[in-house]
C-alpha cells in the first residue's frame, strides 16, 4: 500500500486592476503576520506595586463566587527560590480574597487569608519550581460545597482537601490583579498569559482537553477583559493560542499534527473518494496522479484548506456494489484524506461545497482514471443531544453555544463544544452552564431558608407548607447546582430543629423530596459532591460506565471546627459516625434499563433522626443516626453479597441484640415504618455501634433498639416457629372440628352442661384457627376492606375463646363449689349471650371509637418482618383488648384450676382402694387435662423474655397451637360415654357395641348407674341426660319429688331405657337437698371414679393457639 501525504495552501485569487487583492496576497505568502489579539500578546509581572498594574477592566463585573475554575499560563526567570504570588483578588472590606503563589512551606491558595496547600495535588518534587522558562498551563478548581481544591499540571489532576472553604462564598465586584497586591511579598517574576475564569467546576477530563476556544464565562484573555498597560504586554511568536496564519511549507506535512494550533482549532472534514482504472494504470502511477490531482483541485480557492493524510487502499466488496464498471478488467480504488478548513474570519464552508468541487474538477484526472464517488463528512463536531432534560443541543463545531432557558425568558444556558487535543476529529460536549437558569429558583429558596433560620418557630402547618415549596422547587429543576443543593439542605436541616411532633405529618414528603434532590444534584463538572448542614449531609458520587466502580462512603465528625462533617468517598476514616461499604458485585445483576440508569451513587446522613417517626408501633425506639444509601432511581435487593452500614448509636445501647432495619416508605399508606427484612445485625457489634449487613438498597438503613416484649428471635428460629405455627393450628382446626362433629352427631353426648359448653369453646376455636390459618393468604390479595374484616374476624374468635375458657371456669365453681344450692335460669342460653356477646360488643366499641385503618390492618411480623399480617394496629387497642382481656381471664382460669384440685385431692384423699402411686397418676391427669381445658398454657406468654425468650416462645407455639388437638384427646377421645357412642354407631364386627348393651343390667348395676348419674349431676349443677335414672330410682323407693319447668336445656329420657319422658323446654326434676345430702357424701366417698369421669372428664373448657 502506498502511503503520500501532501500539504497545499489555497490563496486568494488575484486580480490585476485591484491593488487591494495584491495586498492581500503578499500578506499570505508572508513569513509572519502579527495579529493585534491579546492571545498573540504576554503580560510582564509587575516587581512592585509603584510600578504599574494589571488588572480586570472596571467594565467587568465578577460576581459573587462559590465555585470556580481559572486557568493560566505562566513562565518564571531564574532559579531563585524565593516567595512570590500569581494573581490577588481583593475586595473593598477585605484586602486578601484569593491569591496563588509561593512560600517557604510551599506552593498555596489563600481563601481571606488562610492559606490551602497545594503541594500534594502537583506533580513536583520539593523545592522544585512549577514554572520554567517555557509556558505552563496551570488550572485550579474550587468548590464552596465540596470544600477542597484540585489542580491540573501536565495533565495530571490532583485535589487537596481545604475545610476551613466548605460553605465560603467569594464576594463579587473585587478587584483582579495579575501579580502580588501586598508589600511584604513581591509578584511572580515572570510572564502571564492566557488567564481565564469560570463561575463553575469543570472535570480533570476537561481540563486536561482544554482548548483555546473556550472562553471564560467570568474573564477572558481578550482586550476587552483587561486594563493592561503597554509596557506590560510583549507579543511572542511561539504562544499556544497565537492566531497567526501558517505559511506554506516548503515540505510536504505527514500529519494534521504539523499544522499546529491550526489542527486544534481548524474544522476537519474526511474525504472518501472512489477511483476506477480503467486502462489500467500501474498501480503506483495511478496513487501519484490522484495525490497531484487532488492537491491542485484545492489550489487558488477562496476558502483556505489544506489535504493531509492522503492515503491509498484497493477496493473491498462494499465498493463493488457502490461502483459499477463497464469494463470488467478494471481497478479500483479508495483514496481517503483529511482536508482542515481555516475558520478563522472566514466565510462557512460546507460539505457539499467541497463535494461539488472535486466533482467539477473530474476532467483533470489523467486519462483512464474516472472519478465515481465523493463523499465528504465534517469530523469534530458535538452532536445534538439533550442534557439534562429539556435542555436541547444542536450539532454544532467546537465552539460556545446558548440557547434560552426553557421556561424562563430574559435567561440563556451555555454549553461548550471541546475538541480533542489528541484526536483533533473527535469532539465533545463540556458540562451544560445552566446556573443563570436557577436564579429564580435560588431566589426562592433564599427567601424560605430565611424564614427557618434560627429564632424562627414553625408550627406544622408552617412546615407542612414549606416542605411542598421546597418540593415544587426540586420537582421544576432538571438539573439542581451545588448552590441552590446547599439552600435546600439548609432548609431541611433547619425544619429538623423541630419537635418530632411537628415533622410528623410531612415526614414522607420530605424524605422524598431529599432523596429527588440527591438524584438530581449536578455532576456535569466534578466526580463527587459533598454538602454538609448541621443536621444532614449528602454526599452524591459519579459511577464511571465503563466499569461501574462505586465508591463506599464514610462521614464522621471533622478534624476541627470549620465544618459540620467530614465526608470521606474511600471509607478511610478511623472512626466514623456512619459508613457505607458496597459489595464487589452491586451492579452484576441489573438489566440493560437500569445499567443505563446507573450514573450515582446517593449518599444521606441523618444527624437528626425527626423524620423516622413509626407510630405503628411501638415495640421499638431508634438508638442511632440514620445512614442512607441509593443507587441512582433505581431498587437494588436480594443481593448476594450484602451491603455493610456501620452506624455509631446516639446513645449507649442497653439491649444485648441490636436490630437493623431500613425505613420503608411503602408502608402505612406512604407514611414509612421500620422494617427489618434483609437486614441482620453483624455479631462484631458493640454498645457504640452496629454493623448491620443487608442485602438491599431500598432507602434508609437504621439501628432499631427493642422495647417491652418485641421479639429478638432470629431468622432461623422464626422459620421454624412459623412452621410449629402453622401446622399447629392446622391440627388443631381439624381435631377441634371433630369433637364438635362428635357432639353434634350424638344427641346422647350433649345433654348436660359441660358438653354445651365444650362445644361452644371447641366453635370458637375452630373458627379462631381457620381465620388464623387464612388471614396471610387474604392479605396477599392487598385490598383494605377485606383485611380489616380478617382481622376484626380473628381478634372477635380471640376474644370468643378467651371468654369460653372463663366460663368454664365458672361452671366449674358452681358445679363443685355451690353444687345444689344454686339453681339459674336459662342457664346456657345466659352463657352464649356472654360467651359471644361480649366479644361482639368490644369488637365493636372499637370499631366504631376509631378509624378502622388506624385499629386493623396489615402489619409484619418476626425478626425479618417478611410476611404481611392483618391484625390490630392500634398498640393501645392491643393492650387492652388482648392483652388485658385475656390476663383477667387467665388469673380467673388459675383461681379455679386450684379450686378444682382442692376438691379433687380432697376427695380422692378419703379413699384408701388406690395405692399412692395410684393416686399420684391420678391426681397428675386431672392436671394436664384441666391446663389444656383452662388454658393454662397460654401464661408461657408471661415468660417469654430476656433470656427464656426463645424457649418458652417454643413452650408457647407448640401447646397453644396444639389446645384443640389436646381438647380432643382428654374431653372427647378418653370419655367413656363418647367412646360408647363411637363404637355404637361407627365400629363393626366385635367392636360394634349392642344398642341395649348399657340398659340391661343388674339392679346392683342400676345403682351404680344412679351414682354416677348423681356425680354428674354435680358436675353440671342441673339433672343431665343420666339424672333421669335418679329420678326413675327415687320413684320406685316411693321417694316424694317435684318438677321444675323452663324453657331450655331439657334432659330428657332414652326411650330405649324407660318410659319416662320430659317435655321440651327445660323440664327437670330436682332433688331437695335436704333429701339429698347424705347421699351427696356417700356417693363422692364409695364412687370417686365416676366423680372423677363426670367432673374432670367432662366437656368443658378448652382454648389455645398460637399467633
Amino acid at each position: 500500500m502506498f502511503h503520500s501525504d501532501r500539504m497545499w495552501s489555497c490563496h486568494w485569487k488575484w486580480k490585476p486592476s485591484s491593488l487591494l487583492f495584491l495586498f492581500a496576497l503578499c500578506l499570505v505568502y508572508a513569513p509572519l503576520s502579527v495579529a493585534v489579539s491579546l492571545r498573540n500578546q504576554k503580560v510582564i509581572l509587575p516587581q512592585s506595586l509603584d510600578s504599574y498594574q494589571v488588572s480586570v477592566a472596571k467594565s467587568v463585573s465578577i460576581p459573587e463566587l462559590r465555585a470556580f475554575t481559572l486557568c493560566f499560563e505562566a513562565t518564571k526567570i531564574g532559579k531563585e527560590d524565593s516567595e512570590w504570588i500569581a494573581f490577588s483578588y481583593s475586595g473593598a472590606s477585605f484586602p486578601q480574597l484569593l491569591s496563588f503563589g509561593k512560600t517557604k512551606s510551599g506552593y498555596f491558595l489563600s481563601f481571606f487569608g488562610s492559606k490551602c496547600l497545594l503541594n500534594s495535588a502537583l506533580p513536583v518534587k520539593d523545592k522544585e519550581d512549577i514554572f520554567t522558562e517555557s509556558f505552563e498551563q496551570l488550572c485550579i478548581v474550587w468548590s464552596s460545597s465540596l470544600g477542597s481544591v484540585g489542580v491540573n499540571f501536565k495533565r495530571n489532576y490532583g485535589t487537596v482537601s481545604c475545610n476551613s472553604t466548605i460553605s465560603k462564598v467569594i464576594p463579587g465586584n473585587g478587584k483582579l490583579l495579575l501579580g502580588s497586591n501586598q508589600h511584604d511579598i513581591g509578584s511572580l517574576k515572570g510572564d502571564i498569559y492566557n488567564f481565564r475564569l469560570w463561575n463553575f467546576t469543570m472535570s480533570s477530563k476537561i481540563l486536561s482537553n482544554l482548548s483555546c476556544s473556550v472562553k471564560g464565562n467570568v474573564v477572558d484573555w481578550q482586550n476587552d477583559f483587561w486594563n493592561i498597560p503597554t509596557l506590560a504586554l510583549k507579543a511572542e511568536s511561539n504562544l499556544s493560542c497565537g492566531s497567526y496564519l501558517i505559511p506554506l511549507p516548503a515540505a510536504e506535512l505527514a500529519s494534521c499534527a504539523d499544522l499546529g494550533t491550526l489542527c486544534q482549532d481548524g474544522i476537519i472534514y474526511r474525504i472518501s473518494i472512489v477511483i476506477q482504472n480503467i486502462l489500467p494504470h500501474p498501480e503506483v502511477k495511478v496513487q501519484s496522479k490522484v495525490a497531484e490531482w487532488l492537491n491542485s483541485t484545492f489550489q487558488n480557492w477562496n476558502y483556505t484548506v489544506y489535504v493531509v493524510n492522503i492515503s491509498f487502499h484497493l477496493s473491498t466488496g462494499e465498493d463493488k456494489i457502490k461502483v459499477r464498471r463497464s469494463v470488467v478488467t478494471d481497478q479500483r480504488l479508495v483514496i481517503l484524506a483529511l482536508l482542515v478548513y481555516n475558520a478563522t474570519n472566514n466565510p462557512t464552508l460546507e460539505g457539499r461545497t467541497i463535494q461539488q468541487k472535486l466533482l467539477r474538477n473530474n476532467e483533470s484526472l489523467d486519462e483512464g482514471l474516472r472519478l465515481h464517488t465523493v463523499n465528504v463528512r465534517q469530523l469534530g463536531i458535538c452532536h445534538s443531544n439533550e442534557e439534562p432534560k429539556g435542555y436541547k443541543w444542536p450539532s454544532i463545531q467546537p465552539s460556545e453555544y446558548r440557547m434560552p432557558c426553557p421556561g424562563k425568558q430574559g435567561f440563556s444556558a451555555s454549553r461548550t463544544c471541546y475538541k480533542d487535543s489528541v484526536n483533533t476529529s473527535v469532539a465533545y460536549w463540556g458540562p451544560p452552564d445552566i446556573s443563570n437558569c436557577s436564579r429564580e429558583a435560588n431566589e426562592a429558596a433564599n427567601q424560605i431558608l430565611n424564614l427557618t433560620s434560627d429564632g424562627q418557630t414553625l408550627s406544622s402547618a408552617n412546615i407542612t407548607s414549606i416542605v411542598e415549596q421546597v418540593k415544587r422547587i426540586v420537582n421544576k429543576e432538571e438539573n439542581i447546582d451545588i448552590t441552590l443543593g446547599s439552600t435546600l439542605m439548609n432548609i431541611f436541616s433547619n425544619i429538623l430543629t423541630s419537635p418530632d411532633s411537628d415533622l410528623l405529618e410531612s415526614s414522607s414528603e420530605a424524605l422524598k423530596t431529599i432523596d429527588e434532590l440527591a438524584f438530581k444534584i449536578d455532576l456535569q463538572s466534578t466526580t463527587h459532591v459533598n454538602i454538609t448542614t448541621r443536621n444532614l449531609a449528602l454526599g452524591v458520587s459519579s459511577v464511571s460506565p465503563e466499569t461501574n466502580e462505586i465508591s463506599n462512603f464514610s462521614i464522621g465528625l471533622p478534624s476541627n471546627n470549620e465544618s459540620y462533617f467530614q465526608m470521606d468517598f474511600k471509607s478511610g476514616q478511623m472512626d466514623p459516625l456512619a459508613s457505607v461499604i458496597l459489595p464487589p458485585n452491586l451492579l452484576e445483576n441489573l438489566s440493560e434499563e437500569d445499567s443505563v440508569l446507573v450514573k450515582r451513587a446517593q449518599f444521606t446522613f441523618f444527624n437528626k433522626t425527626g423524620l423516622f417517626q413509626d407510630v405503628g408501633t411501638k415495640k421499638v425506639t431508634l438508638v442511632s443516626y440514620v445512614m442512607a444509601c441509593r443507587i441512582g432511581n433505581i431498587t437494588i435487593q436480594d443481593l448476594k453479597d450484602p451491603v455493610q452500614i456501620k452506624i455509631k448509636h446516639t446513645r449507649t445501647q442497653a439491649v444485648a441484640h441490636p436490630i437493623c432495619a431500613f425505613w420503608d416508605l411503602n408502608k402505612n399508606e406512604g407514611s414509612g415504618f421500620w422494617n427489618t427484612s434483609g437486614c441482620d445485625a453483624h455479631k462484631d457489634s458493640d454498645a457504640n455501634e452496629t454493623i448491620c449487613l443487608c442485602n438491599h438498597l431500598t432507602h434508609f438503613g437504621v439501628l432499631m433498639d427493642l422495647q417491652g416484649t418485641a421479639s429478638q428471635l432470629d431468622a432461623k428460629n422464626t422459620k421454624i416457629l412459623t412452621f410449629i405455627t402453622y401446622i399447629g393450628c392446622g391440627i388443631s382446626a381439624i381435631f377441634s372440628a371433630a369433637t364438635l362433629l362428635t357432639y353434634v352427631a350424638f344427641e346422647k353426648l350433649r345433654r348436660d352442661y359441660p358438653s354445651k359448653i365444650l362445644m361452644n369453646l371447641s366453635t370458637a376455636l375452630l373458627f379462631l384457627n381457620l381465620v388464623f390459618l387464612l388471614d396471610g393468604w387474604i392479605t396477599s390479595f392487598h385490598v383494605d376492606g377485606l383485611c380489616t374484616a380478617i382481622a376484626a374476624l380473628l381478634h372477635f374468635f380471640l376474644l370468643a375463646t378467651f371468654t369460653w375458657m372463663g366460663l368454664e371456669a365458672i361452671h366449674m365453681y358452681i358445679a363443685l363449689v355451690k353444687v345444689f344450692n344454686t339453681y339459674i335460669r336459662r342457664y346456657i342460653l345466659k352463657f352464649c349471650i356472654v360467651g359471644w356477646g361480649v366479644p361482639v360488643l368490644v369488637v365493636s366499641i372499637v370499631l366504631a371509637s376509631r378509624k378502622q385503618n388506624e385499629v386493623y390492618g396489615k402489619d409484619s411480623y418476626g425478626k425479618e418482618q417478611g410476611d404481611e399480617f392483618c391484625w390490630i394496629q392500634d398498640p393501645v387497642v392491643f393492650y387492652v383488648t388482648c392483652a388485658g382481656y385475656f390476663g383477667l381471664m387467665f388469673f380467673l382460669n388459675v383461681a379455679m384450676f386450684i379450686v378444682v384440685m382442692v376438691q379433687i385431692c380432697g376427695r380422692n384423699g378419703k379413699r384408701s382402694s388406690r395405692t399412692l402411686r395410684e393416686e399420684v397418676l391420678r391426681n397428675l391427669r386431672s392436671v394436664v387435662s384441666l391446663t389444656f381445658l383452662l388454658g393454662m398454657t397460654w401464661g408461657f406468654a408471661f415468660f417469654a423474655w430476656g433470656p427464656l425468650n426463645v424457649p418458652f416462645m417454643y413452650l408457647f407455639s407448640i401447646f397453644n397451637s396444639l389446645q384443640g388437638l389436646f381438647i380432643f384427646i382428654f374431653h372427647c377421645a378418653m370419655k367413656e360415654n363418647v367412646q360408647k357412642q363411637w363404637r355404637r354407631h361407627l365400629c363393626c364386627g366385635r367392636f360394634r357395641l349392642a344398642d341395649n348393651s348399657d340398659w340391661s343390667k343388674t339392679a346392683t348395676n342400676i345403682i351404680k348407674k344412679s351414682s354416677d348419674n348423681l356425680g354428674k349431676s354435680l358436675s353440671s349443677s342441673s339433672i343431665g341426660s343420666n339424672s333421669t335414672y335418679l329420678t326413675s330410682k327415687s320413684k320406685s323407693s316411693s321417694t316424694t319429688y317435684f318438677k321444675r319447668n323452663s324453657h331450655t336445656d331439657n334432659a330428657s329420657m332414652d326411650k330405649s331405657s324407660s318410659k319416662l319422658t320430659h317435655a321440651d323446654g327445660e323440664q327437670t326434676s330436682i332433688i331437695p337437698v335436704h333429701q339429698v345430702i347424705d347421699k351427696v357424701k356417700g356417693y363422692c366417698n364409695a364412687h370417686s371414679d365416676n366423680f372423677y369421669k363426670n367432673i374432670i372428664m367432662s366437656d368443658t373448657f378448652s382454648h389455645s393457639t398460637k399467633f
